[in-house]
């Protein structure tokens, strides 16, 4: 199976590859009408651009996607719920409502490409095994991750912290081997400073 014309794009470059996922970000967008072309060139020339998540999936390591991004799949590809039986559904039911994530994300398997939605929000690409062997997770911010990583909420320790944050009283914890990505929102161009230092996979 070959795909034409998606990462061998010229207007597209992979700025992030670990595991089963590349980051692909679209130097320029072509997808735009009369109207939002002008707003489309100056947000290309500020490095504002689309990114998309790649997932080649190779028969061992499968994805799981928050519910909602995925955009298009080819290959041979089976979508699960991924849940095991009752306590697990009502384990996963609490946690998304404690987190404000989906209760149930879909899990993708088998031998293919599974590529999500376009995004303008910067995508990280982490490796817990590498970062003290967890994350925690703010709402929101789960994109993706390899079927290997395990998920659980935590309350945080802190009400005080949480009320001066203005954060939620749980949180998203991820474990285990394999790799995970993050989107976040670029506010005040922090993302955009801090994005270079977490994709950490080979260009």
């Amino acid at each position: 199976m070959r795909i034409y014309n998606l990462t061998d794009n010229d207007d597209a470059a992979i700025v992030a590859q670990q595991g089963i996922f590349q980051v692909m970000e679209w130097k320029r967008d072509f997808s735009v009408t009369y109207g939002s072309a002008m707003d489309a060139y100056y947000a290309s020339e500020m490095n504002v651009r689309r990114r998309q998540l790649v997932c080649n999936l190779n028969g061992k390591t499968g994805a799981v996607v928050q519910a909602g991004a995925m955009q298009w799949t080819v290959g041979h590809v089976e979508v699960t719920t991924g849940v095991k039986g009752v306590g697990d559904f009502i384990g996963k039911l609490a946690r998304g409502a404690v987190t404000n994530e989906s209760a149930v994300k879909p899990e993708y398997h088998g031998n293919g490409v599974v590529v999500l939605e376009p995004t303008y929000r910067h995508v990280l690409l982490l490796d817990p095994s590498q970062m003290g062997g967890a994350i925690t997770v703010n709402d929101g911010l789960f994109y993706a991750c390899e079927t290997t990583i395990q998920q659980h909420a935590v309350m945080v320790s802190r009400p005080s912290a949480m009320m001066a944050g203005g954060e939620g009283l749980f949180n998203t914890v991820v474990t285990g081997p394999g790799k995970i990505l993050l989107q976040t929102m670029p506010v005040s161009g922090v993302a955009a400073a801090l994005a270079p230092f977490f994709n950490t996979g080979s260009k």
